[in-house]
């Protein structure tokens, strides 16, 4: 089988790779239908952190189930699912309080192999979220938003309930990327009443105030902060969403919310070292990881999806086949796509 593996900074090729196998019960066999490129491959895509070489790479799918081991019985043969990054088993502590981002019963090793035809998933019983039906019964657009449940839109979201954005709230969106523009439609689906997008991107601004954002802040910085403090006339937000990671974002995030509120943070950081005791003295809560993407899914995502609530597979600009997929990496590295979409299979 064909599956995109990387090689050295800048460089991701196609190569053969051994059909998966179950090799544990809990296991099943996923033929790739769609997968994507995050924003966070960017990193080790850039050289700003390190991978191994010559390693399969991609962490978000949707596909259907070929096979599975005998102790999964909520998952058949035939299938529709997406296919979170996540692997949660559903029964350890962290399953059950609803961060399956920190399933004690993940494998070692991280992620990888989602940008292929096929992936051996673990923890498949649970982790797992059936789609009704198949791939054909959905249009072109709803397959993009059905992908994004596997990481991205769940992402944003995890940024919101970290914040616990509220009905009535103003909310900051730090970042015009994906996850922050999934984190617009995050806000506004838990009802933020002003939305402001943190964005120096005119086609990003334009996806930006279609999924809810209320005003754009294109500054950065002290400037951006004296911009939000103008909008809300010194109040300042009661929601901070900071989906980039740097440590400008998160330095900026920091400064923009209102006694008591709350800075979601799902960007992965790129400062090791973050200094909290300004939060401290103005009472300003810090909290966010990995996504919980199958509780997020199954919770509501998934039926917002289908009910046509949220589309975000509009952050997907440019699409490619698996053998283009260093196209789909420089596309994203370029800013020439938001996110790119891979078409592994048409059916």
């Amino acid at each position: 089988m064909k599956a995109a593996m990387f090689v050295k900074p800048g460089t991701v090729v196609v190569a053969e790779a051994p059909m998966p196998t179950i090799e544990k019960p809990t296991d099943a066999i996923v033929r790739i239908i769609r997968a994507c490129v995050c924003g966070s491959d960017l990193w080790w895509f850039r050289g700003i952190s390190q991978r191994k070489a010559n390693t399969f790479v991609g962490h978000e799918a949707i596909g259907v189930v070929e096979e599975v081991g005998d102790d999964v019985t909520a998952i058949k043969p035939g299938d529709f699912v997406v296919v979170p990054f996540t692997h949660g088993c559903g029964h350890c502590a962290a399953c059950r309080a609803g961060f399956d981002g920190n399933c004690s019963n993940q494998e070692p090793g991280g992620n990888g192999g989602y940008q292929g035809q096929y992936l051996r998933y673990t923890n498949a019983d649970w982790g797992l979220v059936p789609i009704p039906g198949s791939p054909a019964d959905y249009s072109d657009d709803t397959l993009n938003s059905l992908l994004a449940l596997s990481d991205v839109m769940a992402t944003g979201y995890h940024a919101a309930a970290s914040a616990e954005v509220a009905q009535g709230d103003t909310a900051v969106v730090m970042g015009d990327g994906a996850v922050g523009l999934c984190g617009i439609i995050a806000a506004k689906l838990r009802g933020a009443e002003r939305i402001i997008a943190m964005s120096r991107h005119e086609d990003r601004q334009r996806l930006a105030r279609e999924f809810g954002a209320t005003d754009i802040v294109a500054e950065r910085g002290d400037d951006a902060v004296k911009a939000v403090m103008d909008l809300t006339h010194g109040d300042a937000a009661d929601a901070v969403l900071e989906c980039v990671g740097t440590d400008q974002a998160v330095q900026t995030a920091l400064q923009l919310g209102r006694p008591g509120s709350l800075v979601g943070r799902v960007g992965v950081p790129q400062n090791p070292q973050t200094n909290t005791t300004e939060l401290f003295w103005r009472n300003i809560g810090l909290r966010g990881g990995a996504a919980s993407v199958t509780t997020y899914d199954k919770d509501l995502l998934l039926d917002a999806v289908l009910q046509h609530v949220i589309d975000p597979g509009k952050v997907f600009t440019k699409r490619f086949d698996l053998d283009h997929v260093q196209e789909a990496y420089e596309a994203m590295d370029q800013r020439t796509a938001i996110k790119s979409l891979l078409v592994i299979s048409q059916d």
